[in-house]
C-alpha cells in the first residue's frame, strides 16, 4: 500500500496540470454540495421554527367531516367544519405522553364590510384563539407594530400589517390601533405625502362565512396592528381576535351558550313555545338587533330568558385542535398513534400533519427542498464525469508507462491501486478544503444578515434572514459524497488502465 501511494503522488507531481484540474473541481464539487447541504438543513429548521413553532405546530387535527386537509389558505369561502366536542378531545389528547403542548382555535373565512354601499366586501381570515394560550403555545410569533395585545376577557382583534393593507386597498379606510393615533411611517408611499385624504378607522367590521348561513357582522375594537416574524405575507392573511367573537362572528356555539349554528328555519322551529304554528311569527319569540356593536349577540340569534350560566371557553365549537411534540419524537409514529387514540375513543377527529394542513405552503417547502437536493446531485454527477474524462485521458497518455509496469510484473490490481490512490489523494486534500471552506462560507452567511421580504424565498433562507446551518450530519453527508464521487469517478480508469498490455505499449512506441 505504501508503495502504490508513493508511485500515486508521485505520478500527481508529474502530471500537474490534470491534477490541478482534476483538484479544483473536486474542490468545487464539495465545496457546493457542502453548501447544498447547509441550505437544506437551515431550510428545515427554519420550516420547524416559522411554521411548526410558530403558527400550526407538528399535527393539526380536524373534524372528521372536513373534506380537505387543506385548512390553512383554503379559498372560496369554503368553510372549515366545527369541533364541539373538544372536552373530550383534550382528555385524549392528556393521555398521550408523546404530545407537548396543544391548542384549540377556530379557522375561517369572514367577509370584511364597510358602510359604504357602492362598495364591494373584501376578505379576511379569522383566527380565534384564547389569546393567552395562544401566546404560549406559539411564543415570539409577531410583533406589535402599533398598539398592543389581546388582554384577557376582553374582546377585540390583532390585524397583520398585510391584511390591513388589503384592506386599505379596496376601502381606502386605513386601521389603527383603538385609542391609538396614525403613524404616518407606516402609510402606503403614495399616501405619506397626503396622509388626510384617507378615511382612518380603530374598528373593522367582519361577517363571517359558514354553509348554514347562520354568520352575522360584528365590529370588532383593533387592539394592535401586528406583523408576523417571517412568512409575513403568508401569515399576514390571519387576523387574530378571542374566540368568544369569533364564535359569534361565525354563528357557532359560544361558551355562553347563547348562539348555535344552526339554520334560521330551526331555530324559529326551536323558538316555539308551543305546536300552534302561530308562534313562529310571535316578536317574543326571536329577538334579532339591527345594531352593530361588540356586545350584541348575533342576528339570527335564539334568545332566552334564563340567566346565562358560568362561561367556560371550551365548552363553545371550535374548528381545529394545533398540537406540538416532544423533542425528538417521530412525526409518522406520533401521527399514527394520535389517529388510533382518537379513532379508538370515537371523537369525531382525525389528526394531519402540519404540511397537509398548510396546503400549497407544504408542498413548496417540499418542492424546494427536493429542487436543491437535486441540485446537490447534478454537482455530485457533473463532478463525476469531469473526474472520469479528465482520468481516462490520463491512462491513455500513459500507456507506455503503464505497458512497461505491467512487463516487469505489475498486476492489475497494482495499477488499479495506482489510479484509485491519486484520486483518493487529490480527493482528500482539495475535496477536504473544499468541505472546510463550505463550513466556513456557512458560518459567515447569517452574519452577513441577508434579509428577503419574499415569503418564498423564506422558506428557502429558512426566515426572513439567510440562515444556513450544518451540523454533524450534514458534514458527515458531504463526506461520503464525496467518497462516492471519488470510488466512481476512479472506477473507469481504473478499468481502462488494467486492461493496457505491454503489447499496447510498445505499439504505441
Amino acid at each position: 500500500m505504501k508503495l502504490i501511494l508513493t508511485i500515486a503522488w508521485r505520478n500527481i507531481l508529474r502530471h500537474k496540470s490534470k491534477s490541478l484540474i482534476i483538484g479544483f473541481i473536486l474542490f468545487l464539487g464539495a465545496l457546493l454540495m457542502t453548501l447544498g447541504n447547509g441550505v437544506i438543513s437551515g431550510m428545515d429548521r427554519g420550516v420547524s421554527k416559522n411554521i411548526v413553532n410558530g403558527f400550526l405546530g407538528d399535527i393539526v387535527i380536524i373534524s372528521e367531516k372536513q373534506k380537505t386537509d387543506n385548512i390553512l389558505l383554503n379559498m372560496m369561502g369554503t368553510s372549515i367544519e366545527p369541533i364541539y366536542n373538544y372536552k373530550q378531545i383534550k382528555q385524549a389528547l392528556q393521555s398521550q405522553d408523546y404530545l407537548d403542548r396543544f391548542l384549540p382555535a377556530g379557522k375561517n373565512l369572514a367577509l370584511a364590510l364597510t358602510s359604504e354601499s357602492n362598495q364591494n366586501p373584501g376578505f379576511a381570515f379569522m383566527l380565534g384563539v384564547d389569546f393567552e394560550a395562544y401566546r404560549k403555545m406559539f411564543p415570539n410569533a409577531f410583533t406589535a407594530l402599533e398598539g398592543g395585545f389581546l388582554e384577557p376577557g376582553k374582546r377585540g382583534i390583532l390585524v397583520p400589517v398585510s391584511a390591513r393593507n388589503e384592506f386599505f386597498d379596496y376601502t381606502n379606510i386605513w386601521i389603527i390601533p383603538e385609542h391609538g393615533a396614525l403613524v404616518k411611517e407606516n402609510l402606503p408611499a403614495e399616501t405619506q405625502k397626503d396622509p388626510y385624504s384617507i378615511f382612518i378607522d380603530s374598528a373593522i367590521v367582519l361577517m363571517g362565512m359558514n354553509e348554514s348561513n347562520s354568520s352575522t357582522d360584528i365590529r370588532f375594537p383593533v387592539k394592535g396592528i401586528i406583523k408576523y416574524r417571517a412568512l409575513n405575507t403568508i401569515f399576514g392573511h390571519f387576523s387574530i381576535t378571542d374566540i368568544e367573537s369569533y364564535r359569534e362572528c361565525l354563528g357557532y356555539f359560544s361558551a355562553t351558550g347563547k348562539s348555535l349554528d344552526v339554520p334560521k328555519e330551526e331555530q324559529k322551529l326551536l323558538s316555539m313555545e308551543s305546536g300552534d304554528l302561530d308562534a313562529l311569527f310571535s316578536e317574543d319569540t326571536l329577538m334579532v338587533s339591527n345594531e352593530r356593536t361588540r356586545a350584541q349577540a348575533p342576528a339570527n340569534v335564539l334568545q332566552k330568558n334564563t340567566p346565562a350560566p358560568q362561561a367556560d371557553i371550551e365548552d363553545g365549537a371550535y374548528n381545529l385542535v394545533f398540537v406540538k411534540l416532544k423533542g425528538r419524537v417521530s412525526e409518522k409514529q406520533a401521527l399514527t398513534r394520535l389517529n388510533k387514540a382518537l379513532t379508538d375513543a370515537h371523537l369525531g377527529v382525525r389528526a394531519i400533519t402540519w404540511k397537509k394542513a398548510s396546503g400549497p405552503i407544504g408542498g413548496m417547502a417540499s418542492l424546494i427542498k427536493g429542487a436543491l437536493f437535486i441540485f446537490v446531485m447534478l454537482l455530485f454527477v457533473v463532478a463525476i464525469i469531469i473526474i472520469i474524462n479528465t482520468l481516462t485521458m490520463s491512462a491513455l497518455e500513459r500507456t507506455p508507462e503503464i505497458g512497461m509496469m505491467r512487463a516487469i510484473g505489475a498486476k492489475k490490481s497494482f495499477i488499479s491501486g495506482m489510479f484509485l490512490g491519486e484520486t483518493a489523494i487529490l480527493s482528500a486534500f482539495f475535496g477536504g478544503a473544499g468541505i472546510v471552506c463550505g463550513i466556513i462560507i456557512v458560518k459567515i452567511i447569517p452574519l452577513l444578515k441577508i434579509r428577503t421580504a419574499n415569503d418564498m424565498l423564506q422558506i428557502l433562507y429558512g426566515g426572513d434572514v439567510f440562515s444556513p446551518v450544518l451540523n454533524t450530519a450534514d458534514i458527515l453527508t458531504t463526506l461520503v459524497q464525496l467518497g462516492i464521487v471519488t470510488l466512481c469517478a476512479a472506477l473507469y480508469p481504473m478499468l481502462v488502465a488494467r486492461n493496457i498490455t505491454p503489447l499496447e505499449a510498445i505499439a504505441r512506441d
